[in-house]
C-alpha cells in the first residue's frame, strides 16, 4: 500500500494544512496526503523539493526539478509542507 497513514495519523486533516498561505517563491516539500484525494500530485513527486511558481484557483504551481527538466506541478496546498529556510 502506497501512501498508508499509521494508525495515530488517521481521520480529517488539521485546518491550518487546508488553509496555509504560501507566497510565490517559497520551498516546499511535495508531502501526499492519502486521506485526501483532490488535487494530489503523482506518487512520483513525493518527497520532491520546489518552488511555488504561482496560485491557481485553491491550488498553487510549484516548480519541481525532474531529471534534467523543470516541470510544473499543480497541487492543493493540503499536499505542500513549507520548507525552513
Amino acid at each position: 500500500m502506497k501512501f498508508t497513514k499509521h494508525v495515530r495519523e488517521h481521520g480529517a486533516i488539521h485546518v491550518n494544512r487546508v488553509i496555509q498561505d504560501l507566497r510565490p517563491g517559497a520551498k516546499v516539500v511535495v508531502v501526499v496526503d492519502s486521506s485526501t484525494m483532490k488535487g494530489q500530485p503523482h506518487a512520483r513527486y513525493q518527497g520532491r523539493v520546489g518552488v511555488v511558481a504561482e496560485r491557481r484557483g485553491r491550488a498553487y504551481v510549484v516548480e519541481v526539478r525532474d531529471g534534467g527538466t523543470i516541470k510544473k506541478i499543480i497541487s492543493r496546498p493540503e499536499h505542500l509542507k513549507v520548507v525552513a529556510a
